[in-house]
């Protein structure tokens, strides 16, 4: 596998993200009593992955969510899905003081990477670090993410009035094959209620906090993590041929059902393609797993970039 540093460093416009707006005394009370982290006690240091379920513990949309103020957070999410996921969560507000707005259209969304990044921290001695930890200052927030091949990568969030950051140019394309990369997928359209978090190594990478208090789908998510019931994660997967969200995987012992679901993709620049794919974990132990069909194209499997979690 061709690593990362040759290719990702620099600026990218992302446009596939969106932003929802919640805003009010109760904003942070509302969003915990709905999604799988803990939002009461975030501050402003940092953001939070988090998963909106349903009933079932299926996830309807992911988001990366942070404060900008102590009475507004923003939720990053995927464009596609955003009015449909807003819809579902104004179902909830009730009497909550909270108000949920579509923000796509007043802020701008970049990812930055590898010595551009680096760069930018120095040049305005951010001191904050690690995964998920945020920075603010002139009105942007940079918030740091999982790396992709050891490659450092953030996003950049600021409102439109706001100059784009400055560096080298980096293409959609690659940013989404370092998403790719860093092992943790966002829901889009083809995979809405596909997965309960778990699937998706969520739990192992910040996304669910099991001891907060009950959300949409909670008992569900804490069932599969406290009584054994898992029995599909999330792993990296290159193929020769193209792959999509939604994709199905098969054992090559078996023709009849699915083994897993492509849930992120995108082409690896020095050839084919790279996901992250949903499966049983006795077929990724196994090997031999096929794209498309248990006679489709052989798929080279490979673990998550970061440890799973076993004990909470």
């Amino acid at each position: 596998m061709t690593s990362s540093i040759q290719f990702l460093d620099g600026v990218a416009p992302l446009t596939n993200y969106g932003l929802i707006r919640v805003a009010g005394d109760d904003a942070a009370k509302f969003l915990h009593n709905q999604l799988t982290n803990d939002f009461v006690l975030l501050d402003l240091t940092q953001a939070r992955l988090a998963g909106f379920c349903s009933a079932k513990g299926r996830m309807q949309a992911s988001f990366i969510g942070f404060k900008r103020s102590p009475t507004e957070i923003l939720l990053i999410c995927d464009q596609r899905i955003l009015p449909a996921t807003l819809k579902r969560l104004r179902m909830f507000v009730l009497r909550a003081k909270a108000s949920l707005t579509d923000a796509s259209p007043e802020f701008g969304v970049f990812g930055m990477a590898g010595s551009t990044l680096q760069i930018a921290i120095e040049n305005r001695a951010i001191s904050a670090s690690g995964v998920w930890a945020k920075a603010d200052f002139d009105g942007i927030s940079l918030i740091q993410l999982y790396p992709a091949d050891g490659v450092a990568r953030a996003l950049w969030t600021a409102p439109i009035s706001q100059p784009a950051p400055t560096g080298p140019a980096l293409t959609q394309a690659l940013w989404d094959w370092s998403e790719v990369r860093s092992g943790i997928a966002t829901i889009t359209a083809p995979t809405v209620e596909s997965f309960v978090p778990q699937m998706l190594n969520y739990e192992s990478v910040g996304g669910v906090n099991f001891k907060k208090g009950c959300y949409p789908g909670q008992e569900v998510v804490a069932r599969s993590q406290f009584r054994g019931t898992l029995k599909r994660r999330a792993y990296l997967a290159h193929a020769d041929m193209a792959m999509s969200a939604g994709d199905e995987v098969f054992a090559g012992s078996d023709a009849t059902q699915p083994c897993g679901i492509v849930a992120q993709a995108a082409a690896a620049p020095a050839g084919g393609f790279d996901a992250i794919v949903s499966m049983q974990i006795s077929a990724f132990e196994a090997g031999g797993v096929h794209l498309g069909g248990a006679a489709g194209p052989l798929m080279a499997l490979s673990p998550p970039p970061y440890p799973l979690l076993k004990d909470i």
